[in-house]
């Protein structure tokens, strides 16, 4: 098992400490990050050491960092790098630009080429629709690919060279951005000098300019509440919405007549209705629901339920009307278990019923 830096473990205090006490298992997400930085994944002493520090099993540790895929279980490449293979990018190109990177490289989804640089993966999506096809190194975007130019950027990667990513700041190794994705600054320098927006998002921006579309001020300095302010001031805000909802004082009631001069007569309340009509009006809620408490309505009543042989007549109707297509098997084609099943049913039905008729005749002598 691998011992993990002390600048490691000052980090892992610092990030423990920005979360409540009680809530200390919140740091999990960054502190995978971090034991992934200086291993470039995330080990089984790194699932040690983050069980560690957080007072967790390892078995808690292990179903966060298996459920996120930016947590990588074996080792990874200096650059991770991702096609995108998504619908979008897919009509645009993208399975090619995978398929002539894993041919060039020599290696599959998830794996890594023999120097350890490139590690090179096909992405569901990388919500960049509008600039695919797209392909991530350590997550920072090359819009538009092509196979020449994918090829292009993992060649030059190997080189030792850093191509410049189309969108974003100066491309890192997977170490160094999981650094950042734990939480703490780019320290190289002008780590973030470069990089612009694209295209597309500037069409937004220019829009939003045009209709004079903008987002609300806010201050960056506003403090955060500590937690005992947050519940004291939602404690006042949920007295103040019941005392707005507290009932006015009761004054008499005018009569329906007095106020729509209807000499409709009155009608019951929904709540008078039986449970059976609303749950039907529940179900259908139309015009055309019967309701009983309104005058001159009545619910319609169920009849009596088809007879077996009727059932059975409708069925063989229906399967001569709509032949099976091709070799497929109509339904009900088995008349003779169909028959036996009737009879049974019936007999069933007619010993039931003598049954009760004797049951009926004993009652009444008694």
């Amino acid at each position: 098992m691998s011992v993990f830096t002390e600048e490691t473990r000052v980090r892992a205090r610092e990030i423990i400490a920005r979360y409540p006490a009680d809530r200390s298992r919140s740091a999990l997400l960054p502190l995978l990050h971090l034991v992934q930085a200086e291993e470039g994944y995330v080990s089984p002493a790194g699932v040690a050491f983050c069980a560690e520090v957080l007072g967790l099993n390892k078995a808690q540790v292990g179903a966060v960092a298996t459920f996120y895929t930016m947590y990588k279980r074996r080792p990874t490449g200096d650059y991770l790098v991702s096609v995108c293979t998504n619908t979008m990018c897919n009509v645009l190109g993208g399975q090619e630009v995978y398929d002539t990177l894993a041919e060039h490289l020599g290696v599959g989804h998830d794996e890594t080429t023999a120097d350890g640089k490139i590690t090179l993966e096909h992405a569901e999506c990388l919500a960049a629709c509008d600039y695919g096809p797209v392909m991530t190194v350590n997550y920072d975007f090359f819009d538009g690919v092509d196979p020449q130019g994918a090829v292009g950027v993992v060649d030059e990667l190997r080189a030792g060279g850093r191509p410049m990513p189309t969108r974003g700041a100066r491309l890192c190794t997977l170490k160094e951005m999981a650094v950042q994705l734990a939480g703490f600054a780019d320290e190289r320098e002008g780590a973030v000098a470069d990089g612009g927006p694209g295209e597309a998002t500037l069409r937004g921006l220019r829009l939003a300019e045009q209709h004079g579309i903008t987002a609300p001020g806010y201050d960056p300095k506003t403090p955060i509440r500590s937690k005992a302010e947050a519940d004291r001031a939602a404690a006042e805000a949920k007295a103040k919405a019941e005392a707005a909802k507290a009932p006015a004082p009761a004054t008499p009631a005018a009569k329906p007549e007095q106020v729509t001069g209807s000499t409709a007569p009155d009608v019951k309340a929904p709540d008078d209705k039986s449970p059976q009509v609303r749950t039907a009006e529940t179900r259908q809620p139309d015009a055309a629901t019967a309701v009983p408490d309104a005058p001159g309505t009545r619910v319609p009543t169920d009849g009596a339920p088809p007879a077996g042989r009727d059932a059975q007549a409708a069925q063989a109707a229906g399967v001569a009307a709509n032949a099976p297509a091709g070799d497929g098997k109509p339904a009900g084609d088995e008349a003779g278990a169909q028959e036996r099943n009737l009879k049974e049913a019936e007999a069933e039905t007619g010993a039931a019923g003598a049954g009760s008729a004797v049951a009926s005749e004993t009652g009444a002598q008694k």
